[in-house]
């Protein structure tokens, strides 16, 4: 299984063969178009995530996924095409770059990396911020949606390892900032998305990736899924789980869009 990483200096190498996309985003903050305009991977394009990545809150949650044609549309408007690569990043421990790959994946795309330590790997690397806003020529994607496991909230609670990816005091309930209702779905086991990364923003090894879930009980002997509060960081538990060699289904609607139906049990 290819990695679904690339280096800052690998991704350096690469410019001007891959088509790059700046998908940086803060939940509950500003969008990241202005920090894109300041200085980008040079030859990014800014894709933005509420409006590019998800389609408008509702009964599916906080972040549900686009309808596959918006998202063809808004993929060809970034210049993506089929047979070209691409290489995703963020400034917010990929968290945003994460859901940017699992879209891409999902609906066919077969070579999509994410910048591993984000944005503030390739200025460490020493790569140069451009500030001028590329508008790219368009793509040619296709959206082929089904091509990455998905479950939807009929089928969450049969599945054998659920892993919840939200912070511990969320997971156990103590305090939820975001959603209306605290706690998590009845049987999942919790592996919070900050650690799948080491102290300096990068992926941790597929060996310590693989130790790290199996503590939980995420083997790969079982059908693994995965859910957040908005279906948004629980890719990058997904992305983990892919570096570790486990392939793992995503929840889209995730908490937020199960606490929408009040019969649904709350643990």
């Amino acid at each position: 299984m290819a990695s679904p990483l690339i280096s800052a200096t690998e991704l350096h190498d690469l410019l001007g063969s891959v088509t790059v996309l700046d998908v940086r985003y803060r939940m509950g903050g500003p969008g990241g178009l202005p920090e894109y305009v300041k200085g980008h991977v040079p030859g990014a394009v800014y894709v933005d995530l509420d409006r590019d990545l998800a389609a408008p809150p509702g009964d599916g949650g906080r972040h549900p996924l686009p309808d596959p044609e918006d998202f063809q549309v808004a993929m060809r408007r970034a210049g993506v095409r089929d047979d070209r690569p691409v290489v995703v990043y963020d400034d917010w421990s990929g968290l945003a770059a994460g859901r940017a790959w699992w879209l891409l994946r999902f609906h066919g795309h077969p070579d999509v990396r994410v910048l591993d330590g984000a944005w503030p790997a390739w200025l460490e690397a020493g790569g140069v911020a451009q500030a001028v806003a590329i508008a790219p020529d368009p793509g040619d994607f296709t959206a082929r949606p089904g091509r990455m496991p998905m479950v939807e909230a009929d089928d969450v609670l049969g599945v054998p390892v659920l892993v919840d990816a939200r912070a511990p005091e969320r997971y156990r309930g103590e305090t939820e900032p975001i959603d209306p209702v605290a706690g998590h779905i009845p049987g999942a086991v919790n592996v919070p998305t900050t650690t799948n990364l080491r102290a300096d923003g990068r992926f941790r090894s597929a060996d310590e990736l693989r130790a790290l879930y199996a503590a939980a009980g995420v083997t790969g002997a079982e059908e693994v899924a995965a859910y957040c509060g908005s279906g948004v960081t629980a890719a990058h538990d997904v992305l983990a789980l892919e570096i570790a060699g486990i392939r793992a289904a995503l929840y889209p609607g995730s908490w937020s869009g199960w606490i929408a139906d009040p019969r649904r049990p709350v643990e």
